[in-house]
């Protein structure tokens, strides 16, 4: 008779606190149940397919989120990033050692707060926000992009490489996949349009600034002795998940 073993786990908090999470989904608790990893995911860390197509990181989250019934595509980009730092932590500890003006510095992973919030802004259980372009003072809305989004961002600027030789229009792409509705027309032609043909630099400017200022994230700011005052962020290198290589 073939034993089962428990495998240890940790609920982490999600940055978003599940509020643009529909009510339906898992993911509305605002909480992922994670295991701790095992030489499985070590497997996936090395497998080079894996890694070669640039998945390595999403087949490892997916192992050690515990609810299969959670969409990984659904999830926000800013608590994938959460769970990045929770696998690193269940993985391989809480120390991350890396180096800033060559001196060796150490962070303590679970002391990484998330990024303060405005729930206000946040109807409860949509992805949908409100903007007025302030130089055009056209009304908008906006989603934060969910590891799907990026999904398609990157399969259309795949694409559009071709066409561009290597110099796809990234932001503009991106823009047209962040922006659901131009003056309450959420016609995709519309919108796609608009960013092409009508969207002021000043406006884009403006809400890429607004984006930044409202979603939820893990501040990865560190303050060095003798660094700057309002910081650096902590570099995300290859020591991060394969702790063992040696650069």
């Amino acid at each position: 008779m073939e034993q089962e073993f428990k495998f240890p786990t940790e609920v982490i908090d999600l940055p978003s606190k599940g509020l643009p999470y529909p009510e339906t989904s898992p993911l509305s608790s605002g909480k992922i149940e994670m295991k701790y990893m095992t030489a499985k995911e070590e497997d996936i860390l090395t497998n080079q397919a894996y890694i070669t197509k640039g998945i390595v990181i999403d087949k490892l989250l997916q192992s050690l989120i515990v609810d299969k019934g959670i969409d990984y595509n659904s999830l926000l980009s800013a608590d994938k990033n959460a769970l990045l730092i929770a696998a690193r932590v269940l993985g391989y500890g809480k120390d991350y050692e890396f180096e800033y003006g060559g001196e060796k510095q150490t962070i303590d992973l679970t002391t990484l707060p998330d990024k303060q919030i405005d729930e206000s802004l946040f109807e409860k259980g949509k992805n949908k926000f409100k903007f007025t372009l302030p130089t055009s003072k056209v009304d908008i809305t906006f989603k934060l992009l969910t590891h799907g989004d990026e999904q398609k961002i990157e399969q259309e600027l795949k694409g559009l490489r071709k066409a561009y030789k290597n110099n796809p229009p990234e932001l503009s792409t991106r823009l047209k996949h962040i922006i659901t509705s131009v003056g309450e027309n959420e016609d995709d032609n519309t919108v796609r349009s608009f960013v092409e043909n009508n969207l002021l630099a000043r406006d884009s400017r403006a809400l890429r600034q607004y984006i930044g200022e409202i979603s939820p994230d893990v501040d990865l700011t560190f303050y060095p002795d003798n660094g700057p005052e309002e910081g650096v962020d902590i570099p995300i290198g290859i020591g991060f998940l394969w702790p063992d290589v040696r650069l």
